[in-house]
């Protein structure tokens, strides 16, 4: 019975509650992007703090031969990938405040990378009840779906895209009179934009799916301008890639054809839109 009066008082609290304005949502998301910050501003502390280890392990490994991939790789293609034992670059510092600039930024770029999936549950409880009940359960999926692959995009820029590029561009010698001094600023511009721009380009598939729910795109249309787009893509990847050079760029626009294939498995068809 106290169920049943619970239930009917619920019903006439929702029956009664007005309409939220334009302020009230403007209000909401204020708060939302407060706490956003919040959690950033906390995250970045933890990240700064943890910086000196992490650079260490993570962010310098692929400057040496003892990183995990290449010798992983090596393995496991019996001796098709071989890399140099000796291979080690040294990174220059030629700035006085490079260093300390180096580890604020680092630090918040990693932040973040962390506080991505607090993002997107924000979103989520922003836009949530805007939605019908049979919308939540594909828009749930759509949040967790890019969440992970925004954090498959960092990694494969990571393991894969960043070591190769870096050792093919330290590698390649143009005269044996010339020496590479890489500086931090360098080393670290392009590590911190190659892992955060191939994080948000693997959204790609998710952008596809919800263009292709709001009627915007479907899979005839993508099958239609795929010739353009591959032209889009290789621009792309050089834009990505700073170097601009054909090996990078392969490393690149490889991942990003994939994913414009699996935008195409994800949309709609054309009658179902």
């Amino acid at each position: 019975m106290e169920n049943e009066v619970k239930e009917k008082v619920g019903s006439q609290t929702e029956e009664v509650m007005p309409e939220l304005t334009f302020w009230d949502h403007l209000e909401v998301l204020r708060w939302a992007l407060f706490r956003i910050a919040c959690v950033l501003a906390a995250c970045t502390v933890i990240t700064f703090i943890s910086m000196p280890y992490i650079f260490d392990q993570y962010i310098m490994a692929p400057t040496t031969s003892d990183f995990f991939v290449y010798k992983w790789l090596s393995d496991v293609s019996g001796g098709l990938f071989t890399f140099a034992d000796d291979f080690h670059i040294q990174i220059i510092n030629i700035n006085v405040a490079s260093q300390f600039f180096t580890h604020i930024s680092t630090s918040l770029s990693l932040g973040l990378v962390l506080v991505f999936p607090y993002v997107i549950y924000e979103i989520w409880k922003f836009i949530r009840p805007a939605l019908f009940d049979h919308e939540v359960a594909h828009i749930r999926t759509a949040f967790i779906g890019g969440t992970l692959m925004f954090y498959l995009g960092c990694a494969i820029a990571y393991l894969l895209i960043f070591p190769f590029t870096f050792r093919f561009l330290t590698e390649y010698e143009l005269s044996a009179a010339i020496h590479n001094q890489i500086d931090l600023s360098s080393y670290i511009g392009n590590f911190v934009m190659l892992v955060m721009v191939m994080g948000i380009v693997f959204e790609m598939p998710l952008l596809a799916w919800v263009l292709s729910c709001l009627g915007l795109i479907n899979k005839s249309f993508l099958r239609e301008y795929k010739r353009h787009a591959v032209v889009g893509l290789l621009v792309m990847s050089a834009i990505i890639t700073p170097s601009g050079d054909p090996f990078s760029m392969m490393l690149v626009f490889v991942p990003l054809y994939l994913l414009y294939e699996l935008s195409i498995l994800v949309v709609k068809d054309e009658s179902a839109s």
